[in-house]
């Protein structure tokens, strides 16, 4: 499993450089990740060992698939954590994610009182809460584009995957 790691690793570290470059993750790094997490996965453990992949794989995707929809991150962060479930499977992602949610949380608060943009934000973070529940609809949720704070998310995937790894293992 140490191999799978340093595999996983290997990605993250690429998604991270072009991240924080260019603010998307390309299709080139997460689909090899995914592919070859299930590969690995196949050939080592074999039926056992695809469904250990594609559960992993699986939870990632979708989770971010929601979050994606809610406009929180990007298609390349979905695709991301599929990979990061090809290699590491379930348990670990959905501790990727939390790990690397609260992270961001922290970056984002960090960010928005460096601009002192808190109780503009927390107002309409409020305002787009009661929309979504008066009008039973996500898209008072996802706001105007321009509304989002933006910063590379791989600024917090990658201490949450530091973090959940060592919360899992050591």
């Amino acid at each position: 499993m140490e191999l799978a790691f340093g595999a996983c690793g290997i990605f993250l570290l690429m998604s991270f450089i072009t991240d924080i470059r260019t603010m998307k993750i390309p299709n080139v790094i997460t689909v090899s990740a995914m592919t070859l997490g299930l590969l690995y996965h196949g050939v080592i453990g074999g039926w056992e060992g695809l469904f250990f992949s594609l559960k992993g794989l699986g939870t990632g995707f979708f989770i971010l698939l929601i979050m994606y929809f809610t406009g929180a991150v990007g298609a390349g962060d979905v695709k991301l954590f599929g990979g990061i479930g090809a290699w590491t499977g379930a348990l670990f992602t959905l501790q990727c994610i939390l790990y690397s949610v609260l992270f961001a949380g922290v970056i984002g608060l960090c960010l928005l009182l460096w601009r002192r943009e808190v109780f503009s934000r927390v107002r309409r973070v409020v305002a787009g809460i009661a929309g979504v529940v008066m009008l039973r609809s996500l898209q008072p949720w996802r706001g105007q584009e321009g509304e989002h704070l933006r910063f590379p998310f791989m600024t917090a995937v990658l201490p949450g995957a530091i973090g959940a790894y060592l919360f899992l293992y050591v």
